[in-house]
């Protein structure tokens, strides 16, 4: 899906050029309602699903939890869990939002300084265009999601695809005056493999101390200004 862009022109004085988002665990904390969801899929084939095996699914490309649920019973293919899943997720979402703290206020001050963001997503349209319609227009210039990419998170390609698309907007984009937002281990080695300077926000799982770049605790209180200077750390630690 492609969202209409800000108006305002884009404008690099900070040295960031651009922000790609995860969704789920990092923008909305829907990880309560894929565990749900998953939970309610096993039991209704006779089997059991605990918070260690939610856990494992936490970031990676559905395909692969679609597979580990069937190994845990589920007798559907791996496009219905998907759909009925994702589904389920779609609805609680339209219901009510359950915002992560500080991101949409981090997004905002994105917007109002012109430095673009993307969407880079293992969820597919019906979920993350419910998400990216309950923010305001222009948000996000485009948005990469699972079905859109042959290898999921952790494999590179989500974000390098959306680097591509990037490029085509900002000029001379150059990934270590980017940053990649991320809750989850698949994500930031996605991230990270990428060559995007990483930063994580965990939340559902605890993460290595040294997994990505720059760790931060919570969103909350953070603005354009702090993340420019991720970009910057990175690119004078270069020079």
């Amino acid at each position: 899906m492609s969202v209409t862009p800000a108006a305002a022109p884009f404008n690099s004085t900070t040295g960031l050029q651009a922000v790609f988002w995860d969704m789920d665990g990092t923008i909305v904390d829907t990880e309560p309602c894929w565990i749900a969801s998953e939970k309610e899929l096993v039991a209704e084939f006779g089997g059991t699903w605990t918070d260690e095996d939610a856990k494992a699914m936490v970031g990676q490309a559905l395909p692969v939890g679609a597979g580990l649920l069937q190994q845990a019973g589920v007798d559907l293919p791996v496009r219905a869990i998907i759909d009925r899943m994702t589904a389920q997720v779609a609805e609680k979402v339209r219901r009510r939002v359950p915002w992560r703290p500080g991101a949409r206020e981090l997004l905002a001050d994105l917007r109002a300084r012109s430095i673009p963001c993307a969407m880079v997503t293992m969820s597919e349209p019906g979920l993350a265009d419910v998400v990216a319609a309950a923010l305001p227009a222009g948000t996000f210039e485009f948005i990469v999601t699972g079905d859109q990419v042959r290898s999921g998170k952790p494999d590179p390609e989500p974000y390098l695809a959306a680097m591509d698309r990037m490029a085509e907007l900002v000029p001379g984009l150059d990934p270590q005056r980017c940053i990649g937002i991320e809750d989850s281990l698949p994500g930031v080695r996605s991230a990270r493999a990428s060559g995007l300077v990483t930063l994580a926000v965990p939340h559902f799982v605890p993460l290595p101390p040294d997994l990505a770049d720059h760790t931060w605790d919570t969103l909350t209180g953070r603005s354009a200004e702090d993340l420019a200077g991720l970009a910057a750390a990175e690119t004078d630690a270069i020079r």
